[in-house]
């Protein structure tokens, strides 16, 4: 009856190894990582907002996964630093299911928007006499707009119906954030049907933009094969490569872990492969687009010889 008290109120992140020293080094490592995270993604989204070179279709999509992967990671990283300096590592059960929430939601957000990112190249590079019209500010703000309505219902429906289960044993979550599968775990009712519509969402959410995308690219390789210089290749593909890491680094860890069957679950193994979508990718999502880009560096260079910067920074 105690067990089922507890589970009833909270739930207990397990997180990482409990050795002291391993905990602070990890504290160090991600508030530097949260720190890195924040200040580069703000800082895209500042050159680009500053820089009238910049607003095209392409960089509007770029504003807007910067600031998804603020939140995104402002979703995770804080209570997860909380807990590596606390004792108190409990979470309370609604505020469980709107992490949950909202990590679905996000994560669902930014496959549909990679796909949107993708459907641009794609117009520039295969039809760039006809960009201007299919990629107008009106298009843009559409695919926006769908994109961050279609993550709204599968996490809705996911939530609420993991939350709505009876748990009366084991509180205690064997991850560092309230993730579907190991809160599933801790059910004490069959889950089977719950872990066919987690399969059937996640292949909905995933694999439907990830073949348009594929499409997109396919498109792309035909179009820039046909090109007469291998100058002119390149520079195309360079143009491409930033999105096509992004890609792999999301869709490869996230697929990896809600795409697989029950019976290969491994929550040791997806609590640290979860770090990669949850943590690492929005780190590398300014470093990949700022190191690769050669107009972004410029708008930077011409912000700080204009005094831009230091003046907003400073």
């Amino acid at each position: 009856m105690e067990g089922e008290a507890k589970v009833s109120l909270y739930f207990i992140l397990l997180g990482f190894p409990s050795y002291l020293e391993v905990q602070i080094l990890m504290f160090v490592l991600l508030s530097a990582v949260y720190a890195i995270t924040v200040i580069g993604n703000c800082l895209v989204i500042l050159i680009i907002w500053a820089d009238i070179t910049l607003h095209t279709p392409m960089y509007f999509f770029l504003r807007i996964l910067s600031f998804l992967e603020i939140c995104y990671i402002s979703t995770t990283l804080p209570k997860m630093l909380h807990n590596l300096v606390s004792e108190d590592k409990s979470i309370s059960i609604s505020g469980c299911a709107t992490q949950m929430y909202f990590i679905l939601f996000l994560g669902t957000v930014e496959c549909f928007l990679l796909a949107s990112m993708a459907y641009d190249r794609c117009i520039a590079i295969c039809f760039p006499l006809h960009y201007i019209v299919l990629m107008s500010k009106e298009v843009c703000i559409y695919l926006a707009l769908a994109s961050w309505m279609g993550g709204v219902l599968i996490p809705l429906v996911n939530t609420t119906w993991t939350f709505s289960l009876p748990y009366c044993g084991s509180n205690k979550i064997n991850n560092f954030f309230c993730d579907l599968p190991p809160i599933l775990k801790l059910a004490c009712a069959d889950t089977s049907l719950n872990d066919s519509v987690m399969l059937v969402s996640s292949l909905v959410i995933t694999l439907i933009p990830f073949i348009f995308i594929l499409a997109s690219y396919t498109c792309i390789v035909d179009t820039v094969l046909r090109l007469p210089s291998s100058e002119s290749r390149h520079k195309v593909f360079s143009t491409c490569s930033s999105h096509l890491i992004m890609v792999t680094l999301f869709y490869g860890s996230a697929s990896f872990i809600y795409l697989h069957p029950k019976s290969s679950y491994s929550l040791e193994r997806d609590k640290y492969l979860s770090l990669l979508y949850t943590v690492i990718t929005p780190m590398m999502n300014p470093i990949i687009y700022s190191l690769r880009n050669t107009e972004l560096k410029k708008a930077l260079a011409r912000m700080f010889k204009r005094k831009i910067l230091p003046r907003i920074l400073f």
